[in-house]
């Protein structure tokens, strides 16, 4: 029952961020979202780890203190902040990197999809900054990048979905368009 479960959750969390993509002119990268999720080296460990109410990769990082599934994942999809990190000679350290207003477009569609997926009936506007913010002080993010997600999230907790995809759909169309 857990590959049956891990495999539905996904597809329909893979589903809602297709459809807020397209809300935000972004069609086919959101047809490409997660779709490392379904390979052998994620999905595996997925259903193993599947809980229902929250990510497997906590499970799997439980068990082995890190998540061999959630760092082939990070890796492959550039939605991720922590795709977004490299060397940075002026500091001597790996450091994190702005990312372009694409992938953090299809950040926050990711979080709003997941933060349904996972909360279901409980969902509200407010759930994916609480989220957010709870994490804040450990995410290794670009300043520029994070004050752009929490600028969002503020947003979509504030004036809800249809005002927060059009805004997000205005900049990424003028990203395109330079």
């Amino acid at each position: 029952m857990k590959f049956v479960g891990h495999f539905i959750t996904i597809t329909k969390h893979r589903h809602l961020v297709i459809r807020y993509c397209a809300r935000v002119g972004l069609l086919w990268q959101g047809l490409r979202h997660d779709l490392s999720k379904y390979s052998p080296a994620e999905f595996i460990v997925g259903a193993r780890f599947y809980q229902g109410d929250k990510s497997p990769n906590e499970a799997e990082r439980a068990v082995y203190g890190y998540s061999k599934a959630w760092l082939h994942h990070k890796g492959r999809n550039k939605h991720h902040f922590e795709y977004w990190t490299d060397y940075n000679p002026k500091i001597k350290t790996v450091a994190p990197v702005e990312m372009p207003v694409r992938y953090a477009a299809e950040m926050l569609c990711d979080r709003i999809a997941a933060s349904r997926v996972y909360r279901g009936a409980a969902y509200t506007d407010a759930y994916p900054l609480e989220y957010y913010l709870r994490g804040k002080d450990r995410r290794i993010i670009h300043p520029k990048t994070g004050a752009l997600m929490e600028e969002w999230l503020t947003m979509l907790a504030e004036q809800g979905e249809q005002a927060t995809l059009a805004h997000v759909r205005q900049l990424v169309k003028h990203e395109k368009n330079r």
